[in-house]
């Protein structure tokens, strides 16, 4: 397994090398994600830097997790689960499939618990009035 700080920061190839694997045409995904083909074309080249909802856009359309697209992107931090995400990116044992499903199982859980932590803060401030 590589080391996640090694995750290339490149965007727009991670995006192509997506596509690439799915067998999907730059004119296909751009139509899938409601992009326009120029603006994707720019983004795979590093000439254009998506917005998030760009990249959420994206990632919908490959069928990969966002928050693993914004990692990619270097828009995620260590406390938003970068080194869990990042690993899970960098592990070559995993199919993309799996990757995909370990992610969004991770953030079904860092969902959940911060549902359980807002309770938790709604009931503590309740009991204070």
């Amino acid at each position: 397994m590589s080391d996640p700080r090694d995750i290339p920061r490149d965007i727009g190839g991670f995006i192509r090398d997506l596509r690439q694997t799915a067998r999907i045409s730059l004119r296909e995904l751009a139509d899938r994600a409601g992009v326009s083909n120029p603006y994707l074309s720019q983004i795979e080249r590093g000439l254009r830097k998506p917005s998030a909802e760009v990249l959420g856009q994206i990632a919908s359309a490959l069928r990969v997790s966002t928050p693993l697209m914004y990692l990619r992107a270097g828009l995620l931090n260590e406390k938003d689960g970068q080194g869990v995400l990042a690993a899970i990116a960098a592990d070559d044992d995993l199919t993309l499939a799996q990757k995909q499903s370990l992610t969004q199982i991770y953030e079904t859980f860092r969902r959940e618990n911060a549902r359980a932590a807002q309770d938790a803060a709604d009931n503590t401030e309740v009991e204070k009035t």
